[in-house]
């Protein structure tokens, strides 16, 4: 891996501090911030035009392979994981995510970067509205569910997040408890990751314009460096949720949201 200059790898790993910090306060996925952010450094350092949101989806999900396991160990302590479910989901999860990542290796930067800009004014609505649907019914059957877990997948793999935003939703329609949706969610983000990471390593292969140090669309330096913030600050947010009051901070967070969208519109 190539030396990163000092003050690049400040910028990722305080990307990374920041990261951790709010994951572990709202318990929301990183690559919200992540991928915004990361678009905007890389195209300030003239690095992968016009494949700035590939790389950085790539190295969003490659995090969530570290940052989502401290996560899921803290909940399965707790008992709080549904573990069967998160079986009968895995195998939509691996396939939608894959299946994803690989398109949208050969999408354009426009339709990936318009996708995001929606899914954050959708995130922030439901941040912003605490949007939580009413339990409707039982968890469908297995085919229902890997149906679901294959557009979790593949949404996820777009937006470089482990799919919270949309895994906790589905699971309280299914009247999955809240808490336990929240760390069944955790544990769901896993093999988001993989799939996820796996398919902009492969689809990344061979791509002319990438950046030194690059596995496929995972930008290794960037990673290490969002990585190693993430992991400081997470559990001081975590934390720091017990004591701050948290729907006026959901409410502050939404409009960051809607701020990095609409700065993202601005760079179209």
């Amino acid at each position: 891996m190539p030396e990163l200059a000092p003050a690049l790898l400040a910028a990722y790993v305080g990307l990374g501090l920041v990261v951790g910090f709010v994951a572990g306060l709202l318990g929301v996925g990183g690559g919200l911030i992540i991928v915004p952010v990361m678009i905007f450094l890389l195209h300030a350092q003239g690095l992968a035009a016009g494949i700035e949101p590939q790389v950085a989806l790539g190295t969003s999900l490659a995090s969530i392979l570290f940052t989502s396991l401290s996560s899921v160990r803290a909940h399965h302590r707790h008992g709080a994981v549904e573990w069967p479910l998160v079986r009968a989901i895995a195998p939509g999860i691996l396939a939608g995510t894959l299946a994803g990542a690989l398109l949208a290796a050969q999408v354009s930067a426009f339709v990936l970067k318009l996708f995001f800009v929606l899914f954050l004014f959708y995130a922030a609505a439901q941040m912003w509205f605490e949007f939580r649907p009413a339990p409707h019914r039982g968890l469908p059957g297995r085919a229902g569910t890997t149906a679901a877990g294959g557009v979790i997948g593949a949404v996820s793999s777009w937006v470089g997040i482990g799919g919270g935003t949309l895994s906790v939703p589905f699971m309280l329609w299914h009247n999955v408890p809240l808490h336990r949706a929240i760390a069944t969610s955790a544990a769901i983000g896993f093999p988001i990751a993989v799939a996820g990471a796996a398919g902009y390593v492969l689809g990344g292969r061979g791509v002319a314009g990438l950046p030194a140090g690059s596995w496929g669309f995972v930008y290794l330096p960037a990673l290490l460096g969002i990585v190693l913030g993430s992991v400081l600050t997470a559990p001081l947010g975590a934390r720091t949720a017990h004591r701050l009051p948290v729907r006026p901070l959901k409410r502050i967070f939404a409009l960051l949201l809607v701020t990095l969208a609409l700065r993202m519109v601005w760079t179209f």
